[in-house]
């Protein structure tokens, strides 16, 4: 296998949520592409080679560590997003210290118009406008991502998942040229326009706080939800306000 083909980049993201890609390889296709995506991911390691898993549920995990991570990958983009250690977090279960998910997809992938009816409430409809591909693109990755970060299967998208406000695509580094993004040169912080926000309902409550399946009943989940553009994919983290971060250089 020749690496060379492909394009490894890791970086810190605003939200504090460091972000791995592999892109390239346009000579492999399909299950191929993947793989060898997979392949580098793995290699890139800061000290040893990384071996993926998953849970029961299906999130995934890397062997030996205590981050959470969330994985995603569409035509030509290959994406991990890890939160720094947390130790005192059972990683197999929900919990708002590492709820964390990550989603990527075609900024053109215009098939989305046509089943927009099936993941977007009607509020939602009303909100995300009906001819604007790419609205509906980071409509869709904002609830797969949310559905990842609640680690709870069978959620209902346009019931259980609910889009608040939507996200205005971003810068995909903390260190970035404000003008490029309409706003003053002096500016240094992003302002929270470009945040988008979701509310999530999953079963449920027990004495330490939102759990599911820790009792009857639901409880409802306010998070945050940050899309940037890479190439010509959408990328969109979702996350709760609670979750551990890093620094702006990547570090925690």
């Amino acid at each position: 296998m020749n690496d060379s083909d492909f394009i490894y980049w890791r970086h810190p993201t605003v939200p504090g949520i460091k972000v791995e890609e592999v892109s390239g390889g346009d000579i492999y296709s399909g299950a191929t592409w993947l793989e060898m995506a997979r392949q580098v991911y793995c290699e890139n390691g800061r000290d040893a080679y990384r071996d993926l898993g998953h849970f029961r549920n299906g999130a995934p995990f890397l062997y030996g560590e205590q981050s959470r991570i969330s994985v995603t990958h569409c035509r030509g983009l290959f994406a991990v997003a890890t939160l720094p250690p947390t130790p005192e977090v059972d990683l197999a279960e929900f919990s708002e210290r590492a709820a964390m998910g990550i989603d990527a997809e075609r900024a053109d992938r215009s098939q989305v118009l046509k089943i927009r009816g099936r993941f977007l409430s009607d509020e939602e409809l009303a909100l995300v406008p009906a001819d604007e591909v790419t609205a509906n693109v980071i409509a869709w990755t904002v609830k797969e991502a949310a559905y990842k970060a609640a680690m709870t299967e069978g959620l209902d998208f346009r019931d259980a998942i609910r889009i608040r406000r939507m996200p205005r695509p971003a810068p995909p580094v903390p260190v970035f040229d404000p003008r490029e993004y309409g706003l003053g040169a002096d500016v240094k912080d992003l302002p929270g326009e470009f945040f988008g926000e979701v509310a999530i309902v999953i079963p449920c409550v027990s004495d330490r706080g939102r759990e599911p399946g820790a009792g009857g009943g639901t409880a409802s989940l306010s998070l945050s939800v940050y899309t940037y553009m890479s190439d010509d994919c959408v990328v969109t983290l979702c996350y709760s306000p609670r979750c551990a971060k890093f620094g702006k250089s990547g570090q925690s």
